[in-house]
């Protein structure tokens, strides 16, 4: 017999789809090339803010989306593999999986934010590196879109592998944030936080995402400015007052 439980939080399912479209415009700004190179930039900037929603959601959103749920530890692998695993979330080779998704598209953002291609884009922090460590950046950053797509595509083969051959559905779930499981283990499901508790999470963690999507796109160039300036102004008011 099974019962239909809430599984995965609306923010968390938001993060999902929003990060699913943001990953594909970018690719196909960053292979169309031309005008829409800025896009490709801006799509990196949003893509950086939803890491940064995850990575704090990860910690204080509802029990499945909290990173220590799924945590791939060598215990919890090594009773997934031998059969023994229960649970309702991630896997642990899914939270792997999630896990090895999350490091690449850091990387990939992370050394975007500091890329050129020695044309018209320079990345939102590049002026605070020296061209060539920016040079080196951007060879990594259009290396290690290889291994990007590799998980992504492995990310696919496995829903494709559960809905055909396990006859699980992993899509709907993370549409409806309900799933249908066992009565035995809807024991171990904790509820999700009420409105209120979760509403606020929500806030704090799309606060936190958004201040730092906003520092890397201009904010942070626009405080070092001004702090430069004012320290320049300083200096010649210094100099001034000697003579």
């Amino acid at each position: 017999m099974k019962v239909t439980i809430p599984v995965w939080d609306l923010p968390h399912r938001l993060f999902h789809w929003l990060l699913a479209a943001s990953v594909t415009a970018a690719y196909i700004t960053a292979k169309i090339g031309g005008e829409l190179i800025d896009w490709h930039g801006r799509l990196g900037i949003f893509i950086l803010g939803l890491l940064v929603f995850r990575i704090v959601w990860g910690f204080i959103g509802s029990k499945q989306s909290r990173f220590v749920t799924f945590f791939p530890t060598f215990g919890r692998l090594s009773a997934y593999l031998q059969g023994r695993w229960q649970g309702i979330g991630h896997n642990p080779l899914g939270g792997l999986s999630v896990l090895a998704l999350l490091l690449a598209l850091s990387v990939q953002v992370g050394t975007g934010l500091f890329a050129n291609d020695d044309i018209a884009f320079e990345g939102p922090l590049f002026q605070f590196v020296d061209k060539a460590f920016s040079d080196k950046l951007t060879g990594w950053h259009n290396s290690t879109v290889n291994v990007l797509l590799t998980l992504l595509g492995l990310h696919l083969a496995a829903i494709i592998f559960y809905r055909w051959v396990k006859k699980t559905n992993l899509i709907v779930p993370m549409l409806t944030g309900k799933k249908a499981i066992p009565i035995d283990l809807a024991a171990i499901a904790a509820p999700h936080p009420t409105p209120a508790a979760g509403a606020v999470r929500f806030i704090l963690s799309l606060l936190i995402s958004s201040s730092v999507a906003w520092g890397v796109s201009g904010g942070i160039t626009q405080l070092y400015q001004a702090t430069a300036a004012q320290h320049q102004a300083q200096q010649s008011a210094q100099v001034n007052a000697g003579f």
